[in-house]
C-alpha cells in the first residue's frame, strides 16, 4: 500500500500543497496589523494562525507518515495558543513557544527536503522556498518568545512597540532574518543577540545557497532540454 495521500494521478494536488500555505502566510502579514490594532481581539489571530498550522499540514502531506506526525505536533501548540483566551499561567506562556518552535521547526526540515530532493524547477518549487524563508521567521518568533520568558528584559523596545511584546517580535524577527535592522528593537540579553546574530545569518546563507540550488537545477534543466 503506498504511503502517499496525494493520488499521483491527480498532479494538482501537489501543485497546490506550497501555494496554499503561502497564500496563509501572506494573508497573515497582511491582515495581522489590521485586525489586532482595529479589533484587539486575539482570538482572531488565533484563527489566522490555526488556519496556517492546517495548512502546514497540508503542505506536508506528501506522506501520511509525515502528515501524522505534523498532525500530533500542532496539538499541542494549538491547544496552549487558545488556552491564552480563557487563562494565563506562566507554565503555558513557557511551554508554547517550545511547541511552536517543535512544529515549526518540523515543518521546515520537511519543506527543505522536498525543495532539495527536486530535480526540476516548477512554481511549486519556487512557493516551497518562500514558504520556508517565511516560516524561519516565524520560528525564530518563538525562539525569541522563549528567551523573553527565561530572561524577561532581553530586548529593548521603542515606545511605538512597548505595548505588545508579541507585535513587537513579530517585527523583530523579520526584519533581522532580512538584515534590514530598523533599530527601533534591539537585543539586549547575551542570548538574545547570539539568536539575532544567528537569524541573520540563516537569512543570507538561506538566499545564497538556495538561490544556488535553483539556478543549478535550472541550467540542467536547460541542458537536457537541448
Amino acid at each position: 500500500m503506498s504511503n502517499d495521500i496525494c493520488d499521483s494521478n491527480n498532479p494538482d494536488c501537489k501543485q497546490t500543497r506550497f501555494l496554499l500555505l503561502l497564500l496563509s502566510l501572506l494573508a497573515l502579514m497582511i491582515l495581522e496589523p489590521f485586525i489586532y490594532d482595529y479589533t484587539r481581539l486575539k482570538f482572531l489571530l488565533d484563527i489566522f494562525f490555526t488556519v496556517i498550522f492546517f495548512t502546514c499540514i497540508y503542505a506536508v502531506s506528501e506522506k501520511k507518515t509525515g502528515a501524522l506526525i505534523a498532525v500530533l505536533l500542532a496539538v499541542p501548540k494549538l491547544a496552549t495558543t487558545w488556552s491564552f483566551n480563557f487563562f494565563r499561567h506562566p507554565f503555558l506562556a513557557l511551554l508554547d513557544p517550545i511547541f511552536g518552535i517543535i512544529f515549526i521547526g518540523y515543518i521546515i526540515v520537511l519543506v527543505l527536503r522536498h525543495i532539495f530532493r527536486q530535480k526540476d524547477v516548477t512554481l511549486e518549487t519556487i512557493y516551497g522556498a518562500i514558504v520556508a524563508y517565511i516560516l524561519i521567521g516565524i520560528l525564530w518568533i518563538y525562539l525569541y518568545q522563549l528567551t523573553e520568558f527565561i530572561h524577561p528584559d532581553s530586548f529593548s523596545v521603542s515606545q511605538a512597540l512597548a505595548d505588545d511584546a508579541r507585535k513587537s517580535l513579530y517585527h523583530f524577527s523579520f526584519v533581522t532574518l532580512t538584515t534590514l535592522g530598523y533599530g527601533d528593537i534591539t537585543p539586549v540579553s547575551g542570548s538574545a543577540r547570539s539568536l539575532a546574530t544567528l537569524e541573520a545569518i540563516t537569512g543570507q546563507m538561506y538566499i545564497a545557497v538556495l538561490i544556488a540550488r535553483l539556478v543549478g537545477i535550472h541550467i540542467s534543466q536547460n541542458l537536457t532540454k537541448k
